[in-house]
């Protein structure tokens, strides 16, 4: 009869079922290691948001500025419209709405508002003329939305 005999590893024996120094566990390496990907993962998360809201930024600041000249170009347009030279009539319109559509301020509806007040210079009566402009652009309350109003006082006296 041959007898069989079961070689089994000691419960703290590396692969080649050499025994462990005393004092080291198996997978000691693996939580380090985790820990260390766990970190990696979290830093990757952060420099992709930090980066997200940087072009977001900029973006806006751009909208922004582009909000801003659509607001003048409105006021420009009411002091051509209230000052209009002879032959034209000058028209003080209460308010209008204006679609701007030509390059970098297309899209943005620029609501242009005229208020007028005549006063005596000298023996002639002249008119002073307010006119306030309010751009917009996208949704409120949506991230893309921007908004800039931009006012002037203009005067037909000589």
């Amino acid at each position: 009869m041959m007898a069989h005999s079961c070689h089994a590893r000691p419960s703290h024996a590396d692969q080649r079922g050499q025994p462990l120094a005393p004092g080291r566990a198996a997978g000691f390496a693996l939580v380090p290691a985790l820990f260390l990907m766990v970190v990696l993962g979290a830093l990757a998360l952060v420099a992709i948001r930090v980066g997200n809201g940087q072009q977001h930024a900029v973006t806006m600041g751009l909208l922004q500025a582009r909000a801003l000249a659509a607001a003048r170009a409105g006021v420009e347009w009411g002091a051509y419209r209230a000052l209009a030279p002879a032959p034209n009539v000058a028209q003080c319109v209460g308010s209008t709405t204006l679609n701007l559509s030509e390059a970098a301020l297309s899209g943005f509806s620029v609501v242009v508002s005229c208020t007028s007040s005549a006063f005596a210079n000298g023996a002639a009566t002249s008119h002073a003329y307010t006119i306030k402009a309010s751009a917009t652009s996208g949704t409120y309350g949506q991230p893309m939305y921007v908004r800039r109003v931009f006012s002037a006082t203009f005067t037909d006296a000589t």
